[in-house]
């Protein structure tokens, strides 16, 4: 009995410091306050509010032209791919119409069936008989 008391007391002690700590947060307002005091006068305080500093001023003084600048720098040149290449058959892959092709780097090489060298995709060689598998 006497530990549950002194658990209840704990325990109200606990809760009236917090309650009464919450209750003590002030937030500042941004705008200005009025205090009324006993003699009836008015005291108006108000944050002082730093105003943003102004742009620099240009110089007047003739100054030396600035340095000239350096140009930017090429990148660097993409690589040249063949237009016609000599894959072994062995390992080139074989596409769904029977088409025999060859990638390298992205590039996609196709082979041509009349003197069996690969050449760089092109559109023309859809209609080419000369890219069709022999059947």
């Amino acid at each position: 009995m006497r530990m549950l008391k002194k658990s209840l007391i704990v325990f109200l002690v606990f809760t009236g410091i917090v309650l009464n700590s919450c209750s003590k947060k002030t937030v500042p307002s941004k705008t200005a306050r009025v205090t009324v005091t006993k003699d009836n006068t008015v005291s108006t305080t108000t944050k002082k509010v730093k105003p943003a500093p102004a742009p620099p001023k240009p110089d007047t003084v003739a100054v030396a032209p600035a340095p000239e600048e350096k140009p930017a720098p090429k990148p660097a040149p993409k690589p040249e791919f063949p237009k016609v290449i000599t894959v072994n058959d062995n390992a080139a892959t074989k596409s769904i119409d029977g088409r025999l092709f060859y990638d390298v780097l992205g590039h996609r090489y196709w082979k041509n069936y009349s003197d069996g060298k690969y050449y760089l995709f092109d559109k023309s060689m859809y209609n080419n008989p000369d890219f069709k598998p022999p059947k």
